[in-house]
């Protein structure tokens, strides 16, 4: 499960980029790391946030909150940055649990995106907490400053005017 966004309105980056020549790949590729890096942390923070309740089966058509078991599965898991993808003039990553592995719940096996996707999106019994999406609006700023700064104190190192 992962999400985008569209860093947009830093005009004065995109022109010094153009003047790296062979080097603005490597630049762009430290400052989406960096800011990709914020993302990932409000994503831990935001799973502390996650309302739990003691494992039920859902009745009556209510649906029910994740058990403290689920939370500490997601809480716990592997989740990052994934490997940066180029599509032209395009490099992209995305932050989630893509490569999060299996958690043993109960007396099955589950795959741990699978569970933060039935956290963070709901199921027919689990209520929905989007803590994804509220980490990732949340750490949106936080995310684009620490690229432009990123980028900034890359070109300042290569002495680029």
């Amino acid at each position: 499960m992962a999400f985008s966004f569209q860093v947009t309105g830093i005009n004065e980056l995109v022109s010094a980029m153009g003047r790296l020549g062979e080097e603005a790949p490597h630049v762009a590729a430290r400052g989406l790391y960096d800011g990709a890096a914020v993302v990932a942390d409000k994503v831990s923070h935001a799973v502390q946030g996650i309302a739990t309740e003691p494992f039920k089966y859902a009745k009556n058509g209510k649906k029910r909150n994740p058990s403290p078991e689920e939370k500490a599965i997601v809480a716990g898991a592997k989740h990052g940055v994934a490997k940066f993808r180029y599509t032209g003039t395009e490099m992209q990553t995305s932050v989630g649990y893509q490569n999060a592995g299996y958690a043993k719940l109960g007396n099955k096996t589950k795959p741990v995106p699978q569970i933060a996707n039935a956290i963070n999106s709901g199921t027919s019994f689990m209520a929905k907490q989007p803590f994804m999406r509220k980490a990732f609006s949340q750490s949106k700023q936080a995310a684009t400053a620490a690229i432009e700064k990123t980028i900034l104190e890359e070109i300042e190192k290569l002495n680029i005017d």
